[in-house]
């Protein structure tokens, strides 16, 4: 057997991505830091044996690999990668391409793209979405780096991608960090409708004292029509569950505090580093940023009290809702993606990109296809919010979204990703905002100028005529 890639990290993903392509009949090698792992693998996936090939070390693998060689890592992307391309690229040979498929700070990517073209190597960012479930059976994947690195993958990745009615969901976005910079504002679009779904189960269960079962048919009604999305759909899953321990309703046992593995962050980061707006996902990270603190929330409702008045809804205007939130918090998300393809002169492909992510990724929705379609139809200054496609949508989603905001502010409710879009909404849609007051604040503390609307050139305020 001749192998057609290599696989260093035999961890849960990367486990999984490898009987992906053993089962799609790709002839894989294989090895891991600890070479204990190896046989533990191959016993698993003894009936796919005639694909596979394992190895004691990262030398011996590479050794098995045909020239030029495809060498994809799953080990985590921080410090440990640096020290995997310390120990292969006196290993390699020049054409030889290295591939990260974990989640990675694009910057980093794009530094490691350039230490391997100094020794005429590639190395690849591939974003890959849907956990464990998606990288065995289909994953969508995002990839970033050399159109040359793409034409010896394309044959490799097409097959094991998840499919959108027959349409692989992978493609090759640009170069070196592209397809990791996807990956994450994905990862920040997710995100921010986690904590949208939380806060609208919030508000059916607590501000309106529906019964979990029937928030959980809601949940099923809506992943059939709309809203229909993974995350809708993972969200009644875990309203029915039932703790085998104590009976009670799963979710009631489970700590109030979200773990966040840094993506959100970045997103947020890199969209203030672009001079854009991800108040929706910053909305989320510090959801999970205030869940965490539980000693002090505690302290704070004892000290100033934590009542909550009733509210008057009804689940087709939370249902309404959550549909604008959704629209607009992908608009923000391709918003980033329009900036850093700017940048960094990546020309990233928005339709294909929400082509991608129809199927295999945890943002999967119905959305996606009308998202695409309106790409491709080219709307208004590029921006998804202007989309005729989608007048009709905010015209009647928006007043329900504007009244569940009102509504939940006014009884007491944290909602502050579903805030966010309204309040970003707003912004948008005024031609003369705030920032008139701003700049002549500037101007009077710091003499930094200001433009006018009827001449040209910097200008200042008679305040300084008076000094």
């Amino acid at each position: 057997m001749t192998a057609q890639i290599g696989i260093y990290g035999l961890g849960t993903m990367g486990s999984a991505l490898a009987l992906n392509m053993a089962e799609k009949g790709i002839q894989i090698a294989v090895a891991n830091r600890s070479a204990d792992a190896v046989p533990a693998f191959l016993d698993e996936a003894s009936p796919l044996a005639q694909n596979i090939t394992g190895h004691e070390n990262i030398a011996a693998l590479i050794q098995a690999l045909p020239t030029p060689r495809l060498l994809l890592a799953m080990i985590p992307s921080t410090a440990p990668m640096d020290a995997f391309l310390d120990d292969v690229i006196g290993l390699l040979q020049p054409g030889d391409t290295v591939i990260d498929a974990g989640n990675a700070d694009f910057h980093d990517t794009r530094a490691r793209a350039q230490r391997l073209a100094q020794h005429d190597m590639h190395f690849v960012g591939l974003g890959v979405s849907g956990g464990e479930d998606g990288a065995r059976h289909g994953p969508s994947m995002m990839m970033g780096g050399t159109t040359a690195s793409w034409e010896r993958l394309q044959p490799i990745l097409e097959p094991i991608a998840a499919r959108h009615q027959g349409d692989p969901c992978v493609a090759h976005l640009g170069s070196d960090g592209a397809g990791h910079f996807v990956k994450t504002v994905h990862n920040g679009i997710e995100y921010a409708e986690m904590q949208m779904i939380a806060e609208i189960c919030e508000l059916l269960r607590h501000g309106m004292s529906m019964p979990l079962p029937d928030v959980a048919d809601l949940f099923g009604r809506w992943s059939q029509g709309a809203l229909a999305s993974y995350l809708v759909e993972i969200t009644e899953t875990l309203l029915r569950a039932r703790d085998p321990a104590t009976g009670q309703p799963m979710v009631d046992v489970i700590l109030d505090s979200a773990g966040q593995k840094g993506t959100g962050r970045w997103t947020v980061i890199e969209a203030v580093r672009l001079g854009q707006s991800a108040t929706m996902i910053e909305g989320a990270v510090a959801g999970r940023a205030w869940s965490a603190e539980r000693p002090v929330r505690a302290a704070a409702e004892a000290a100033v009290g934590g009542e909550r008045q009733p509210l008057d809804l009804s689940p087709e205007t939370l249902e309404q809702a959550l549909l604008a939130a959704r629209l607009l918090g992908y608009a923000q998300g391709f918003r980033i993606l329009d900036a850093a393809s700017e940048e960094f002169a990546w020309r990233l492909p928005k339709p294909r990109i929400a082509e991608i992510w129809r199927a295999g990724c945890i943002i999967r929705s119905a959305m996606l296809d009308d998202i695409s379609a309106a790409f491709r139809a080219g709307p208004p200054h590029g921006q998804l919010l202007l989309a005729p496609a989608f007048g009709p949508l905010l015209a009647n989603a928006i007043p329900h979204l504007r009244q569940v905001v009102s509504a939940a502010t006014a009884g007491g409710y944290a909602i502050p990703s579903l805030a966010s879009a309204l309040t970003w909404y707003d912004s948008m849609r005024q031609s003369r905002g705030t920032a008139a007051i701003i700049q002549g604040q500037r101007d009077i503390f710091g003499r930094h100028g200001f433009a006018r609307i009827d001449m040209e050139g910097a200008h200042h305020g008679p305040w300084w005529d008076e000094r």
